[in-house]
């Protein structure tokens, strides 16, 4: 996903997306568990992908504060 996209995004759509990126990030741990897993770089990718959510939200919680 685009950073852009992102930012965009409201605080609630931002927690859906992370937490739709959490059970995707499961299912692949559990498929690299099993061997099914064929492309074990979209883990990574998909970890770093949630951080950047969270410091998006957390960016977000410090404007509403400093605001």
């Amino acid at each position: 996903m685009e950073l852009k996209k992102m930012r965009d995004m409201s605080g609630a759509e931002l927690n859906t997306e992370l937490t739709k990126m959490k059970k995707e990030l499961f299912n692949l741990r559990f498929q690299h568990a099993t061997g099914q897993l064929e492309n074990p770089v979209k883990m990574r990718e998909l970890k770093k992908d949630i951080a950047r959510v969270k410091t998006i939200i957390r960016e977000k919680e410090l404007a509403k504060v400093q605001a």
